[in-house]
Order: structure tokens, then sequence, then C-alpha cells
């Protein structure tokens, strides 16, 4: 059995490993922009290491092949798939019944999809995966966000005064323009006139499209309110 240090397809696997670490790194840096759990380190990772197996997989057994030696480079490949899926699994979150974290388990799944692409001598195709990540997390969702759903949940943070019944204006506001109101958490905190104002994380959600609009003026005029500021809803 010989085993070359320096193999002739050296040259290619450097740079089809080089591939996946830049593509990965586009992915990841675009999870980093919007500050995620999973950044550009753990897609780069990810994406190197399905590289890595899958060039293993193609070419590191090569010097074991023979008349009576069969290898099948798609075994190695195919329990990165199944594996992956633990990772993916670590950046899943469920807090107040609100599901995050589900985009960033897809985008470290495209990675490794990615990474097994350049692996496998594909790298043209792993680019083209990357420009479509990139429309369906940026165009696609922006197009999403402009359809009016019904049902759709409003969040918001409301800043009152404490200890004049505010909480309770508010409930009985929301619930005249048709909304059903859940108070997630609340923050208390003094100010400098010896008084305190309350930090209340708000959730607003109604059978029948309202534009939000109709639903912040509302509750901005109520007298004791002091802001009313809606909550980023991008739970990916």
């Amino acid at each position: 059995m010989k085993i070359e240090l320096v193999p002739e397809s050296l040259a290619t696997e450097a740079l089809l490993l080089a591939c996946a670490f830049v593509l990965s790194g586009v992915i990841g840096l675009e999870r980093e922009l919007r500050q995620k759990s999973a950044g550009a380190r753990t897609h780069i990772l990810v994406g190197l290491g399905s590289a890595l197996f899958t060039l293993v997989s193609a070419y590191g057994f090569a010097h074991l092949l023979g008349d009576e030696v069969i290898l099948d480079p798609s075994r190695i490949a195919a329990q990165i798939v199944s594996g992956i899926g633990f990772i993916g699994a670590g950046v899943i979150f469920v807090r107040q019944n609100i599901v995050s974290g589900l985009t960033t388990a897809g985008s470290i799944w495209v990675t490794a999809a990615v990474g097994m692409a350049c692996g496998a001598g594909m790298p043209l195709i792993a680019a083209l995966t990357v420009v479509f990540y990139l429309l369906a997390v940026t165009l696609v969702t922006w197009v999403a966000r402009k359809i009016p759903k019904h049902g759709r949940t409003h969040r918001y943070v409301v800043r009152y005064q404490d200890g004049r019944g505010i909480l309770r204006d508010v409930l009985s506001a929301a619930s005249e323009l048709g909304y059903e109101a859940a108070l997630n958490s609340t923050r208390r905190r003094e100010t400098d006139d010896d008084g305190a104002v309350v930090d209340a994380r708000m959730s607003f959600s109604r059978s029948q499209y309202l534009s939000p609009d109709a639903l912040h003026q509302r509750l901005s005029e109520l007298d004791g309110v002091l802001e009313v500021r809606a909550v980023e809803t991008d739970h990916d």
C-alpha cells in the first residue's frame, strides 16, 4: 500500500476547499450582520468540515482501490446530511411560544450542502446556491413582510407612568380596536423626578388584518403613555 503525501490532485483539493471557505463565509457574514447566534466562524467551520469530509470520501481512499475493493464516495457525504442536524438544532430556541433560530438552522444546513458541493467538485453550483440563499433572506423576506396577513401579531414596548392604571387603559384601547392583548414582560425603573416608568413588552393580535398604524396612534394618544415602540419581529 502506497500513500502519497503530495498527491496529484492536491491543487484541485486545495482550490475546492478554498471555495468552500469563501462561500461559507458569505453566508456566515450575512448571519453575523443580523447578530445571530451562529455567525461567520460557525458557518465557515461547517462548510470547511463538510467539504473536507467530501474530499476525503472522494480522494482519501484512492490508494485502496483494486480489483477486489470498491468504494462508495457517497457514504461519508450521506452521514454529513444526517449529522449536521445536531448543530442546526442547537440554534433553535423557544421563548414565550415564539420559535427563533429556524432561519439560522436552515443557513447551517445550506452551508453544509455548499461545502459538500465544493468538495465534490461543483463550486459553480455551490456559488449559485449562495446567490439564491442571499435572495431568500433579503428580497423574499422583504416581499413577505409587505403581504397583509390575517391574524398577524404586532409587538410593542409601551412605556407609561407607573401607579396611574395606564396598563388597564392600554388593554381597554386595544380591545376597542378588536385586538387581543397579552403582556409578555415588564421592567420598572425610577426617574429623576421621583417618579417611575414601566416598559411593558406586549403582543397585540387581531383575527382580521388592520394596519398597525391605527393601534400605534391610539396607544400613543393615551394619557400617561410616554412612548410606543414597535419591536422587531425577526425571529430567524
